[in-house]
């Protein structure tokens, strides 16, 4: 094993860190330059143990194969953006913003997705990916991806986190959950509502969705209404508390995360026959795409998708033409959405907000 004094992957030149090598890696696993040249090739024989010691050394450092250092090499006016699952409406609208100004300050968009929603390993993979293609910036869309796992990579070159509260050494761009949140609440306590069923969902899996069902529950509680809170493990399993929702004649009014989620218990509410709102008001969130329609007709509240995407590609390409550190001195743009008034809410009282 080589044991030579290897600089740390913190090291800086021309302001931004030293692109790890695979000795920093050996050094870090404790294993041979050998091995962790095997490991990461698949080629030649290695113990799962030392494979998944090397894996975890290389995202860790942040390393990525054949990258040069940052501030050698040319620009390429190429942004890389991540996103998490572009089947979403949210997703594919953020692309398209992003696209649009980025061909306004004059650089090309590389886009890493998957086809079905991307997990945490492979948006790390994604983002390595990214940067071995020598892009001048990484925009990241991914809600699960915390981003201390991306922090080796934002030290090399510039990262801004989009559509997502990022409050740690990665700037970012997001809508204001809690606005939206509690102007929905606000709307269905002054139409009278006062039990409210809200579907919360886990932060773990969308920290956004968890934001903004928390703020229904707190602006209802400070209205003086009575939040019933069903937890969820995502927006999709909303439609499983259709039952218990029914269960309690004591609510009026469902609060759904998503405005797809918001479709799938109407479906399911309309094969029980039970009709909104003349029944029961919902209210989604969103107002994207085709279920932003006003034959749909949602309460819900539209995400400012196009603002988040003009403001991160804004502050990413900023950064790159001023070689500008970002992490030293972070911004976190929060942008607010619009409430938007549908047909999907009872009025049972004289004055609506």
């Amino acid at each position: 094993m080589d044991n030579d004094q290897v600089p740390s992957s913190h090291a800086r030149r021309g302001g931004r860190a030293k692109a790890p090598t695979i000795k920093d890696i050996a050094v870090e696993a404790g294993v041979s330059k050998s091995a962790v040249s095997r490991a990461l090739l698949g080629q030649g024989e290695v113990s799962d143990a030392t494979r998944e010691r090397v894996q975890a050394a290389a995202t860790r450092l942040g390393y990525v194969a054949n990258a040069m250092a940052a501030g050698l090499r040319a620009r390429t006016k190429t942004v890389g953006v991540v996103l998490r699952d572009i089947n979403r409406p949210y997703y594919s609208h953020l692309l398209s913003a992003l696209q649009a100004q980025a061909e306004v300050r004059g650089y090309r968009l590389v886009a890493m997705t998957s086809a079905g929603e991307l997990d945490v390993a492979n948006a790390i993979s994604a983002v390595r990916s990214l940067v071995s293609l020598q892009v001048d910036g990484v925009i990241l869309a991914s809600a699960q991806l915390d981003s201390e796992l991306i922090k080796p990579f934002a030290e090399r070159v510039p990262m801004v986190v989009a559509g997502r509260m990022e409050l740690g050494s990665v700037p970012s761009v997001f809508g204001d959950e809690t606005h939206g949140g509690r102007r929905l609440a606000e709307f269905l306590l002054g139409a009278g509502h006062r039990h409210i069923a809200v579907g919360l969902v886990d932060r773990a899996y969308s920290m956004s969705q968890h934001l903004s069902g928390q703020a229904m529950i707190d602006q209802i509680r400070d209205g003086g209404g009575t939040p019933v809170v069903f937890e969820i493990e995502n927006d999709w399993r909303m439609v499983d508390v259709v039952e218990p929702i029914l269960g309690d004649r004591s609510i009026t009014a469902v609060m759904c995360p998503t405005d797809a989620s918001m479709l799938n218990v109407l479906g399911s509410l309309q094969d029980r026959n039970v009709r909104c709102p003349e029944h029961l008001s919902i209210t989604g969130y969103g107002g994207i795409g085709e279920l932003a329609s006003a034959h749909l007709g949602f309460t819900t509240y539209r995400q400012p998708v196009d603002h988040i995407g003009v403001n991160a590609i804004n502050l990413l390409v900023d950064a790159i033409e001023s070689d500008q550190d970002l992490e030293k001195t972070p911004e976190h743009r929060t942008v607010h959405g619009e409430f938007v008034t549908g047909r999907t809410v009872r009025l049972l009282a004289d004055e609506v907000i």
